[in-house]
């Protein structure tokens, strides 16, 4: 096994894992190379979690996309007819996307490229920044084997955002807004000509050319990262908050808000909590009157049950904290009941929102220990009472262990009698003191 493959599947989760395992599968039966790509090895190759898989395939990738959903039970969300790719959501939440080798010539910023056959290598050197464009095979005769056209891991240990060719910026004009995400959630440094490319992409208003949507997308891949309200002031800065609304710009944009949610988010929830994406939109959007809301959030394209949650968080939020306020949650369990199932944005909301001290300790205690300790309950001590799985009882039993747990005292820790002092044959306790003393 490659030092590489070692690394990747140290970083995959369940869900990924099977992913790759599955799309290796289909494309070895289709007779055709697959690679691993973009911001899934950019990730891997700096540590972090990667958040999405991004397969390469020499072509038909919308059918072994599809064909990789069915045999996961997973879904298709989007299909690019004129790119010939799929984005997908495989079980476990495991975003993917599936696209062909292509070249790609555009004649005007922002238009539609002309898609050509293309070298896995030519398809590296033609995307966004040398990190991005770093792949790894998944062949049976090559597996495991990096391919790096651009040099981006030295981009990588250098932390330092580079493009891959001169044009970048002509061809796909929202990639000036995934330079500046880039430039803040990582907090690499841009080389001097990357720099020089920017300034002269912002003078030529290249971005006026990309979609309002193509920046909400970069938007929303930052909202849970540490840095989300530089890279807001930032893009306002610039003057591409404008792209997204007028509204939304100067004292509208709520950084003061955001700050106080990204601090609640990065201090209180544990690292890799799922969920806030909601809680962060609206607090953006807090400043604005309703039709300027309703036109950002047009932008940020949000599914059915996004806008559903969205438009009740508010009052979801303030049930919850009247559920933690109320004189009847006092014990440790009654708290875990409150929150356990409590979603990740109404818990945001509530620490943004609530002024009452017992709701913060409270929400912080479940963090810190409630939560730690209810996962000691396992589902064999529930079989082990007569529970069947998937029952009422089962889980009103589950519930009942993990009350006793929590409410369960402390038991005392008695502390040990201190051992008795040995002295030396012929040794008074006395005389040692004098000793001491030098008398």
């Amino acid at each position: 096994m490659s030092d590489y493959l070692f690394m990747l599947e140290s970083r995959l989760d369940a869900g990924q894992s099977k992913a790759t395992t599955a799309i290796q599968r289909l494309a070895t039966d289709a007779g055709m190379n697959v690679w691993l790509t973009g911001g899934a090895m950019r990730d891997m190759l700096r540590g972090a979690p990667i958040r999405d898989l991004d397969f390469t395939v020499e072509c038909d990738a919308v059918k072994i996309g599809t064909a990789l959903a069915e045999a996961l039970g997973g879904e298709v969300v989007s299909e690019d007819p004129w790119k010939r790719g799929v984005e997908l959501m495989l079980p476990g939440d495991v975003p993917a996307s599936v696209s062909n080798v292509r070249s790609e010539k555009y004649l005007k910023p922002g238009g539609k490229p002309h898609i050509g056959a293309a070298t896995i290598h030519e398809d590296l050197k033609r995307r966004d920044f040398t990190i991005n464009a770093i792949g790894l095979s998944l062949n049976r005769g090559s597996r495991g084997l990096l391919v790096d056209p651009s040099n981006g891991q030295a981009d990588l240990v250098n932390r330092e955002l580079r493009t891959t060719n001169s044009s970048v910026f002509f061809d796909d004009p929202s990639r000036v807004f995934r330079l500046v995400r880039f430039r803040h959630t990582l907090g690499f440094e841009l080389a001097p000509r990357t720099q020089s490319q920017l300034e002269n992409a912002l003078l030529e208003h290249y971005a006026d050319a990309a979609p309002a949507s193509a920046l909400a997308r970069e938007i929303r891949a930052a909202a849970t990262d540490v840095s989300a309200v530089g890279m807001l002031e930032a893009f306002d800065a610039n003057g591409l908050l404008r792209l997204l609304s007028p509204a939304l710009t100067g004292p509208k944009l709520n950084a003061v808000g955001l700050t106080k949610l990204e601090k609640a988010m990065h201090s209180v929830l544990p690292p890799g909590t799922p969920g806030g994406w909601l809680a962060f939109l609206h607090v953006l959007l807090e400043k604005l009157a309703a039709p300027e809301r309703a036109a950002v959030v047009s932008s940020f394209e949000l599914s059915p049950a996004e806008s559903a949650a969205l438009g009740k968080l508010d009052a979801d939020a303030a049930r919850l904290e009247t559920a933690l306020k109320s004189p009847g949650t006092r014990r440790p369990s009654h708290i875990w009941n409150a929150l356990h199932a409590a979603p990740t944005d109404e818990v945001l909301l509530v620490l943004y929102d609530s002024g009452a001290r017992v709701v913060q300790d409270r929400i912080r205690a479940f963090y810190e220990k409630y939560q730690q300790q209810a996962q000691e309950i396992t589902e064999e001590q529930v079989l082990a009472t007569g529970a069947k799985r998937g029952t009422a009882k089962f889980e009103r039993t589950f519930k009942s262990l993990i009350a006793a747990l929590l409410n369960a005292r402390p038991k005392k820790v008695a502390e040990p009698e201190p051992e008795p002092v040995v002295m030396a044959a012929g040794v008074h306790p006395r005389n040692t003191t004098f000793a001491k003393r030098g008398i």
